[in-house]
Parts: C-alpha cells; sequence; structure tokens
C-alpha cells in the first residue's frame, strides 16, 4: 500500500514512455548486468516507484539508473535526494516495503542470513553483509581479509543451509533479494584469491556455486527467471573453474527445471543428460534418479512419450537403490514424496490428467507435514491434475486446502499453477463446491469472480 502523502513520481513515469511496467523492469535488469549489479526489478517495483512510495531508491538502484540515462541525477528522475530521506523512517520506504502481518515472520526469518556472516569473525564481511558504514560500493573497496580460512568457509555454507531452511518453510517470494547479499559477499571472497589452503580454496568454491544455486532457486520459485537463469551459469562456471563434478551435476538439474518450467523442452533434457554425465561417477544414485527425472519433465515437454517412459523408468531403478554416502547434502528434499511429484508432472504434460492425479495424491500423502512449501506444491499439482481430469468438486477440495497454506508460503511458481487450476474450473462454477472455492479463492488473490 501506498503510503500517506506520498508524491507520484511523474518524471520517473515519462522515462517509461510506452513500454509496460514489466517490458521497463527487464530492461532495468538487463541494464543492472551490463554493470555488474544484481537487481530484482520487477513490474510492482517499477510501480512502487512511480506511485512515490519509493522516495530515493537504493544503492544498486541508483548506478542501474544512471547508467541507463547517463548525465541525469536522482533528482532529475523524480526521486529525492539521499540527505532528504535519511533515517530510519526513511529507509524503510526507500525500498523495503513494510511487511504485511501475514509475512512478517517470513521477513523477520530470513534476516537471518545477513546474521550468518557474524560467526566469521572476519570485520570486513560483517560489516558489508550488515550494510554497516556505507554503500555497498565502499563496502566492496574496503580491503578483503588477508587469508580466507575455516570461519570464512563456514559462514558461506552455513548461509546456505539456512536459505534451504526458510525456503522450505516459506517459499522463495519473502528470502530473495535479502539472500543475494551473502552472494556477492561469498564471491568477493573468491575474486581475493586469498585462501590460506587449497582446501579451503576448494570448500570456498562449493560454497559459493551452492550458495549461487541456492539464491537461483529463491530467483526461480518466486517468478524472477531470467535471474535464476544467471545464478545457475554462475555456478556452472564456478563448478568448471574448480574442476568440482558435484557442483555441476547440481547446477545442470537445476538448469533443466528451470529450462522445463519457462518453455524450453529440449534445453531440459540436454540440461539434465549433460548432468547426468557429470553425476556419474560420484556414486549417488539418487542424484541420478533426480536427474533422470528433470530428463523426463524435458521429454514430456517435447511430446516424446517413449522417452519420458525411460527416464522414469532408469529414476525407478536408481532410486530403488537406496541412500548412499556420497548423496549430496542438498537432496535431503528427494524422498519418495518428490518422486511421485516429478512423476505426476510429466503424466500431466502429456494430458494423462487421471494417472498424474493418482502420483500427486501419494505425494501429499508421503510428504512431511513439516516441509510447508513441498506441501502446497504437492496439493496445488493434484487441484490441477484433478480439475483437467473432470473431477471438479475433488479438485475445489484440494484447492481450498492450498489456500489454508498460503498463509504461511510466499511462492509465485505456486500460486501461478493455483492460478491455472481456478481456471479450468470456472466453466464449473455451477457445483457448489467449486463456486465456494471461486469465491474464497478470488477474496483471498483480490480478484473478481
Amino acid at each position: 500500500m501506498v503510503s500517506t502523502g506520498a508524491v507520484p513520481n511523474l518524471a520517473f513515469r515519462r522515462l517509461r514512455g510506452q513500454r509496460s511496467a514489466g517490458e521497463f523492469a527487464a530492461a532495468v535488469r538487463r541494464a543492472a548486468r551490463e554493470i555488474g549489479e544484481q537487481v530484482a526489478c520487477d513490474a510492482r517495483y517499477i510501480g512502487r516507484v512511480e506511485s512515490g512510495e519509493i522516495r530515493c531508491p537504493n544503492y544498486a538502484y541508483e548506478r542501474v539508473f544512471l547508467h541507463m540515462f547517463p548525465g541525469t541525477t536522482l533528482v532529475d528522475l523524480g526521486f529525492s535526494s539521499r540527505e532528504t530521506v535519511r533515517g530510519r523512517g526513511a529507509r524503510a520506504t526507500a525500498d523495503t516495503p513494510p511487511p504485511t502481518a501475514p509475512h512478517r515472520d517470513t521477513d523477520e526469518e530470513s534476516d537471518v542470513l545477513r546474521r550468518v556472516f557474524m560467526t566469521s569473525g572476519t570485520a570486513t564481511m560483517a560489516t558489508a553483509t550488515l550494510g554497516l558504514g556505507g554503500t555497498p560500493a565502499a563496502a566492496a573497496a574496503r580491503p578483503a581479509p588477508r587469508r580466507v580460512g575455516e570461519a570464512e568457509v563456514s559462514a558461506v555454507e552455513k548461509a546456505v543451509r539456512q536459505i534451504r531452511l526458510l525456503d522450505d518453510r516459506h517459499g522463495g517470494d519473502g528470502l530473495y533479494r535479502k539472500a543475494s547479499q551473502p552472494l556477492r559477499i561469498a564471491y568477493a571472497l573468491l575474486d581475493s584469491g586469498v585462501a590460506a589452503k587449497r582446501s579451503t580454496a576448494g570448500r570456498l568454491h562449493a560454497g559459493a556455486g551452492e550458495l549461487a544455486i541456492s539464491v537461483g532457486w529463491l530467483a526461480h520459485d518466486s517468478g524472477r527467471f531470467e535471474d535464476a537463469r544467471s545464478h545457475y551459469a554462475e555456478a556452472l562456471a564456478t563448478a568448471r573453474v574448480a574442476g568440482d563434478a558435484a557442483l555441476e551435476a547440481h547446477a545442470f538439474c537445476n538448469a533443466s527445471f528451470l529450462a522445463r518450467d519457462t518453455g524450453r523442452p529440449r534445453e531440459s533434457v540436454r540440461a539434465a543428460e549433460a548432468g547426468q554425465r557429470a553425476a556419474q561417477p560420484l556414486g549417488s544414485p539418487r542424484l541420478l534418479a533426480l536427474l533422470a527425472l528433470r530428463e523426463a519433465g524435458g521429454r514430456a515437454g517435447l511430446g516424446d512419450r517413449t522417452g519420458c517412459e525411460r527416464a522414469i523408468g532408469r529414476a525407478h531403478a536408481a532410486f530403488g537403490r537406496g541412500r548412499s554416502d556420497a548423496d549430496p547434502e542438498w537432496m535431503s528434499f528427494f524422498r519418495e514424496a518428490e518422486l511421485e511429484f516429478l512423476e505426476a508432472q510429466c503424466w500431466s504434460v502429456l494430458g494423462e490428467w487421471s494417472r498424474a492425479a493418482r502420483h500427486a495424491r501419494r505425494a501429499v500423502r508421503l510428504q512431511d507435514p513439516h516441509f510447508t512449501r513441498n506441501l502446497a506444491l504437492y496439493r496445488a499439482e493434484l487441484t490441477w491434475d484433478l480439475a483437467r481430469a473432470g473431477e471438479a468438486a475433488q479438485a475445489a477440495t484440494e484447492g481450498h486446502r492450498v489456500l489454508d497454506l498460503l498463509d504461511r508460503v510466499r511462492s509465485t511458481r505456486i500460486r501461478a499453477m493455483l492460478a491455472g487450476s481456478v481456471t479450468a474450473l470456472r466453466p464449473q462454477r455451477g457445483t457448489r463446491e467449486v463456486r465456494e472455492f471461486l469465491e474464497r479463492y478470488a477474496e483471498v488473490s483480490g480478484t473478481r469472480e
């Protein structure tokens, strides 16, 4: 909601011209990449700027805007000068909206990501990560630590685990921007090239790469697909530089997933196959199973039923070989419930809705209820499959259960899946269960029915 007394930024609106807010946001992200910045700009951010809710952008956005419009100042772009918006209250309106009541716990918990680096014992890192003492540019200009040792590497590894934990609870939407900051610090450490030992350097490369994948996943889950693609590519490059086959397999796994979700099934298959080649010598059947399911998803998108079935068969065979000491830590989510869910998605893409619904229902039944985001995800898949299978009343029942979880989960991906189910169910609104679900969905989402 726009702050009381906000003055619309008409100068910035004129700069957008005939482009939509989404198109302009994409241009901002491209400009950021040109100068090495990372900003999660979307149509909502542009709207907040134009409404006057954001009186002054943060330093990263400032650099991007001045790069896009050379020779201008912030005042020329319709913003207030930074001196006029200093102080705690001003900073709250500068870039970060006040958290709404249902999600305040998410914002507070995700602040842990910044505190993680306090354990490193390196004053430079702590200062940069917490934003103390100046701008990101000023933090980057500080001397790097003379040696990167156990404390710094452990801080990177701890940040990866913390991101995964918070994602399991809440989804990616509320975490992405905060998680990007530890990632920049991790790569600054890599760039310093001053690891005390070769083993430390290897762990730092692995930790930074895993952090890039984790942040990429948050971008993916929150609908920032180009950002996700960039983070996954960064992780893959890190893996190649370090000769780390496990990191390479993980990067290809997520790249395959993203390609499938963004309508590039052939690329999804190629990435999954490359991941399987990297994973082959690692001795983890579960990793091979997951990569085979990524391939199956891509082949389903190509309409290759035979190839999809073969990949699913390989996945089940590998999964059946059980756990291994070589299984990567990040694969803790890949249990039987996830296996069933990924297979459900394949049959759904191939148009076998009832078969897909059977697997999705098994995924829901098998899922640990503590993994809130995945439970919401599996129920959203089940809602969609039931709706397309003609089981409208059952779909509505599952849709209610997804809505019950969305107070605790912030995932653009899950909300998009549920919106698709709503569209599929609208022709059946004469059914009481469907009508009640559609009315509740409209109330929760702020749409009209």
